[in-house]
């Protein structure tokens, strides 16, 4: 009497099935999240981001796209202002650009606020920050104190200092008023002080956007990292150099981007302190300074237009080095994948 056998079926997963086989055998399903890449969005997916990404991006591309493109169109020609463009002069507005003594010194001078401000305002500020983060009275007045400079506007920053640092200003006055005629000068016209009053009127009114920005990524700092350390025998100054500096990292880097896009284009106080006119003398003149002086003010937009394309192309090239080199870690740790559902 033969008897009916049911055939056993192999219950390993198929992964397992794949590899006895050598490759030939069942391969595994895709996973949901290949699905999903080799379906795409769909209609559904793509009306919804051109719904909402769509506003912002007709506004980024007429307000920032397309007047790169006008400016770069009319530094090829050499246009007054009036009327449409016709004298086509090529690529001769930005060889006399980058020919220029005076563009060449007033790069010179962004180059030398970026390392200064960098160097000057980051250690204060992380210090500042470091000591406004420990509990003490009058916390949140320091705080207010210290940020009120980042928020009063240009002009009456400008304006307070070319007043009170003038030759016969209140700095002088009161120097002179306490015996102290010798260390007066004329701060805002020796080629060789100015450059340096310019980088001290920087420091105090950004220095407090620092502060506030370090204050907020020690915020993120577990304490139990530093009690675990204070456990071990670390002394202060160690747990910051160990702990904090190296956690506060992606702070650091964000901020020293934001300073040195912010050097790169400094234009408002030079030219309310200085003027057109004097930035020039007394060794504190910008690209953008020398932009409008040689642009609007000379009558010449056409040049204007070469020059603000020139500032633009050294931003976005620094910008693009500094996210190659510094900002890539951060940025890598950012992007991760969704696991498949």
């Amino acid at each position: 009497m033969q008897t009916s056998e049911t055939p056993k079926t192999d219950d390993r997963p198929e992964t397992d099935l794949a590899q006895r086989s050598g490759g030939g055998g069942v391969t595994p399903p895709p996973s949901a999240s290949q699905r999903r890449r080799s379906r795409g969005l769909g209609w559904s997916g793509r009306l919804e981001v051109a719904i909402l990404a769509g506003p912002a991006m007709l506004v980024f591309i007429g307000f920032v796209i397309f007047p790169v493109i006008m400016a770069a169109y009319y530094g090829f020609f050499n246009w007054h202002g009036y009327g449409p463009a016709t004298d086509f002069i090529g690529l001769k507005n930005y060889v006399t650009i980058l020919t220029d003594p005076d563009f060449q010194e007033a790069l010179g001078h962004n180059a030398f606020i970026v390392v200064t401000s960098i160097l000057i305002q980051g250690p204060i500020a992380l210090l500042l920050a470091l000591l406004l983060n420990r509990k003490m009275r009058g916390q949140s007045v320091i705080r207010v104190l210290i940020f009120v400079p980042y928020v009063i506007a240009e002009v009456v920053v400008g304006t307070g200092f070319s007043l009170l640092l003038a030759t016969n200003g209140g700095l002088n006055g009161v120097l002179e008023k306490w015996g102290l005629s010798g260390l007066a000068h004329d701060w805002l016209s020796d080629p060789n002080i100015a450059i340096w009053t310019l980088v001290a009127i920087l420091t105090w009114k950004y220095v407090g956007f620092a502060v506030i920005l370090f204050l907020a990524g020690l915020q993120g700092i577990p304490d139990e990292l530093y009690e675990a350390a204070a456990i071990d025998g670390a002394t202060y100054w160690q747990i910051q150099r160990r702990i904090t500096i190296p956690l506060l990292g992606p702070t650091l880097r964000i901020w020293a981007f934001l300073s040195i896009i912010g050097a790169l284009q400094l234009f408002d106080l030079v030219y309310i302190i200085w003027g057109q006119y004097v930035a020039p003398v007394a060794g504190t003149s910008t690209m953008a300074t020398y932009m409008v002086a040689n642009g609007r003010n000379a009558g010449n937009f056409g040049y204007g237009n070469a020059v603000a394309v020139v500032i633009f192309l050294i931003s976005l090239v620094v910008a693009l080095v500094y996210q190659r080199f510094v900002l890539r870690r951060d940025t890598a740790g950012a992007l991760t994948e969704r696991n498949p559902e």
